[in-house]
């Protein structure tokens, strides 16, 4: 099944891809794809590791596309369609079984650019 949903999972993975020159891919493989800010987090509690920006990860039976600024910056949320939150599952994550139509992934990457922008805008990037 995992074969099936690893279309989905390159379409999902391309969204956080485009922004490796930013980000620094802490994870890269067929069933895991996982980004992180370069710099240390300024959070004690991370204790100068950086921060977890999101990933995408092939599960048995959906692949998730989870952006953790929807988490620290809520205003984000605001952006957040309809037909997108049928997909939410928690604050952060999306779950899909076949790949997004070219609009849910067309927020997807405006999401994601927004979540940097607010974390490029708090020094957190």
């Amino acid at each position: 099944m995992a074969d099936d949903f690893a279309p989905v999972f390159s379409v999902l993975k391309d969204v956080l891809a485009r922004h490796e020159r930013r980000l620094a891919v802490s994870a890269n493989s067929p069933t895991e794809y996982t980004v992180l800010t370069r710099t240390p987090s300024p959070f004690p509690q991370h204790k100068g590791n950086p921060m977890y920006f999101g990933s995408v990860r092939l599960g048995k039976a959906y692949v998730s596309f989870h952006l953790m600024p929807l988490y620290m910056c809520p205003k984000l949320t605001g952006l957040i369609s309809a037909g997108l939150k049928k997909r939410m599952q928690g604050k952060t994550c999306f779950n899909f079984k076949a790949g997004p139509e070219p609009q849910l992934l067309r927020e997807l990457e405006s999401l994601t650019v927004a979540g940097l922008n607010e974390w490029v805008e708090r020094k957190w990037l």
